[in-house]
């Protein structure tokens, strides 16, 4: 692990937000209530219903003299359109644009801002694994395309999100905008705390030199002695990974895994990431594939300890995204998520050893073709380390 890691702070106030019809209102609500500033890095901004409820709140702050910050990623951001950038420009909206596309970085192109992250005049924060998009939030619609989850905080910690925040504002200037100076903090990982009210912690990834997102999950999983539970929509993880749900189930550790099922965004990275299926299985995971909707969620409960934020835990997170989760130990949260996990199981389908060994024929195919691509890939990237 390379750079500062932020330490644990007591005295923080969360809520679990589910879905954007819920999330995204208080977000509005809390820009339009701003006095001094606002910040906001997200990677996905699409031009659309949702974008032009955010836009409109972020020019009428910046109107009325809120110092509006906007880190978007270059990438993500292809469907956003001009006219909406002119419009937040033209407002008074600082905008800038985390690592443009050009034909001459060649891979480089491959390094992307994940995070997702809201800060109003210092004293809240939202962080999730929310873009804006119409998938996530349509004005006047009950539900949402996609399936996820912010969380409002208030305390000590919203100082560590700005931090974070301010680094990668001014590090976006510079050539080599996914490797910024290290933050201010302790240089190895804190030892977690026990439970206790309001405790939390700002954990971040920097694409290939800093990780204590991972670090911190491996050392959770590691020492778990009741349950594992993790969700995410991409199931590429590290072989560390797979080895420690593996270990943790054959000791008697409830481990079950909350996976995207037949709606999904990359269908070949769902079908490349069952090969892990049959291992798992054996070794006691239990696996549950959402259905309703397509499973957007990046969280994971282990025992009473929660990470919740952009990092999906897998390579491809790992080796090119910045990334940003929330960690915390908290009564009250992690009730709430514990009850969000036992509401998705709920509507999941759960994949037994018989059912895996009796899966289609077209299904054995597609998840062989996107196995020997996504290792292909893999090796190949490892090569250029």
């Amino acid at each position: 692990m390379q750079g500062a890691t932020f330490p644990w702070r007591a005295g923080n106030r969360f809520e679990l937000l589910n879905d954007g019809p819920v999330f995204f209102p208080r977000m509005l609500a809390s820009i339009a209530a701003a006095r001094q500033r606002v910040e906001l890095e997200l990677y996905l901004v699409e031009s659309g219903a949702c974008t032009e409820a955010l836009s409109q709140a972020l020019c009428e702050a910046a109107q009325r003299g809120v110092a509006v910050r906007c880190l978007f990623d270059d990438f993500g951001c292809r469907g956003l359109r001009q006219v909406d950038r002119l419009r937040l420009s033209q407002a008074g909206v600082q905008l800038r644009w985390y690592n443009p596309l050009r034909l001459r970085r060649g891979l480089r192109n491959l390094y992307r801002d994940h995070r997702k992250l809201l800060l109003v005049d210092g004293r809240s924060a939202f962080v999730g694994g929310s873009g804006s998009s119409d998938a996530f939030w349509l004005p006047g619609a009950a539900d949402s395309a996609w399936r996820e989850v912010m969380v409002e905080v208030s305390g000590p910690l919203v100082a560590d999100w700005q931090q974070l925040f301010d680094r990668q504002w001014q590090a976006c200037r510079t050539r080599l905008a996914w490797r910024p100076q290290p933050v201010l903090g302790l240089m190895h990982l804190p030892t977690a705390p026990p439970l206790g009210q309001g405790l939390g912690r700002v954990a971040y990834a920097d694409a290939r030199q800093h990780r204590d997102i991972l670090q911190s999950l491996m050392r959770a999983l590691r020492g778990s002695d009741r349950r594992i539970w993790l969700a995410t929509p991409y199931f590429l993880p590290t072989w560390k990974v797979r080895r420690a749900l593996r270990k943790a189930a054959e000791r008697g550790v409830d481990v079950r895994l909350l996976l995207s099922g037949r709606h999904s965004d990359s269908p070949p990275v769902r079908f490349a990431g069952e090969r892990y299926y049959p291992k798992l299985l054996r070794a006691g995971v239990r696996i549950f594939e959402y259905q309703p909707r397509f499973l957007h969620l990046k969280m994971a409960l282990v025992d009473d300890w929660i990470s919740l934020g952009s990092c999906n835990f897998d390579r491809w997170n790992l080796q090119f995204n910045l990334d940003a989760n929330l960690e915390a130990l908290d009564p009250q949260l992690t009730a709430a998520v514990a009850a969000s996990f036992q509401a998705d199981f709920a509507v999941s389908e759960e994949i037994t050893r018989a059912q895996w060994r009796a899966r289609p024929l077209w299904r054995r195919l597609q998840q062989r073709l996107w196995s020997w691509l996504d290792r292909l890939v893999v090796n190949l990237l490892d090569r250029r380390r």
